[in-house]
């Protein structure tokens, strides 16, 4: 399914249980990456978070190490963005932006707090509910919130350019603060559709006295407003302290832009529609892929829809003829119409044989009223 620097993934299936699961291979014989790896395993097998896969096997054969974790179908937000001419929609953005910052959220907040310290593009996958997973733990550390305590934790140096903080990349140690910064620049790559620069360039400019090649948001895509595009310029502070104390204030901070209902269809090749849950807010529909596909909006469906309209045109009909019958009936100035005198008209008489099952307050004809109608 993939590989990177460290290992390989593969779909595989578990023979005991007859289901789906997602096998991961060391591709190295270093002792000190298979003990990094069995600690991803262990790491992954105490947590319990729908943007988070599930560990449930670790094991070593022949020189190499394996761990077996839930099988999350669906393309990544690399594959997305690739296939894509333009950003992703920002109201699409910000709903998987919250998912993440509540996975985010769970994590730093933990006894022994957890840094993913790889958040990008290729470690976000979409599932056919269009529920966002958080994958790849291989770089994460885990260590104790209480940074007046001598660190404990062990962790593997490493990092991607375009997403790492300052911080990281000169291996200074890493915070959750680390985090928001590799969330802010694969929100701004998902926003405008450029990848952000890397840190050590924005650092350089800084002290050469050259202009900031992190452009704002909204001036790469016009459809990204200026709240938001501050949004992510503070999250992508060189400096720690200037970004988001916590991940729960970076949410708090998105939710105050706006979230919208909108649905999302998301086709990647070889992988099935992934629809995103509608959010609050407006309720038209986007669609990302091919003229072809069909958006189902949350709440009725189209034949249930359609079954409302008739409905209701039913009942209008029903209320206009029952309204033309409550009527009095014309008068007749014909000059060969019969006298007041002789009583009910025999359109008179039919009109009120009709409304009796309607509870009308119409008295119905006696027996003799009728003949008495007859000339």
């Amino acid at each position: 399914m993939g590989k990177g620097g460290m290992g390989a993934v593969y779909k595989a299936v578990d023979l005991h249980l007859t289901y789906t699961v997602a096998l991961k291979q060391t591709l190295t014989r270093d002792e000190a990456l298979w003990k990094q790896f069995e600690r991803e395993a262990h790491l992954l097998a105490q947590l319990n978070h729908p943007v988070l896969p599930r560990v449930s096997d670790y094991f070593t054969e022949a020189n190499r190490a394996f761990f077996v974790m839930q099988f999350i179908d669906g393309p990544d937000l690399a594959e997305i963005i690739t296939q894509r001419p333009e950003p992703l929609p920002p109201n699409i953005v910000v709903a998987w932006a919250d998912q993440l910052l509540d996975a985010l959220i769970y994590l730093h907040a933990r006894e022994r707090q957890i840094i993913h310290r790889d958040i990008k593009p290729h470690n976000l996958k979409v599932t056919p509910t269009g529920r966002i997973v958080l994958l790849d733990f291989g770089l994460a550390k885990s260590q104790s919130p209480d940074t007046s305590t001598p660190a404990t934790c062990t962790s593997v140096f490493g990092y991607t350019p375009r997403y790492a903080p300052l911080e990281q990349i000169q291996d200074l140690g890493t915070s959750p603060q680390s985090d928001i910064y590799a969330l802010g620049a694969t929100l701004y790559h998902l926003l405008t559709g450029t990848k952000p620069p890397d840190a050590v360039s924005r650092a350089a400019a800084l002290v050469g006295s050259k202009p900031n090649p992190l452009r704002p948001a909204n001036e790469v895509n016009r459809a990204i407003g200026v709240e938001l595009a501050a949004i992510l310029n503070r999250a992508m502070a060189q400096n720690p302290d200037e970004r988001y104390a916590s991940a729960a204030e970076f949410r708090e901070v998105l939710r105050g832009v706006g979230r919208s209902s909108k649905p999302i269809v998301l086709r990647s090749s070889g992988h099935q529609f992934a629809v995103l849950p509608s959010m609050a807010g407006s309720d038209d529909t986007t669609t990302i892929g091919g003229k072809d596909e069909i958006v189902w909006r949350r709440g009725l469906s189209p034949g249930a829809s359609a079954a409302v309209v008739i409905i209701l045109i039913l009942a209008f009909a029903v209320f206009c003829r029952y309204y033309t019958w409550k009527l009095p009936p014309a008068p007749d100035n014909d000059e060969n119409s019969v006298p007041a005198a002789a009583g009910q008209t025999a359109h008179a008489n039919q009109m009120s044989a009709t409304s009796e099952g309607r509870h009308t307050k119409q008295p119905r004809p006696r027996t003799r009223d009728r003949g008495q109608a007859t000339p």
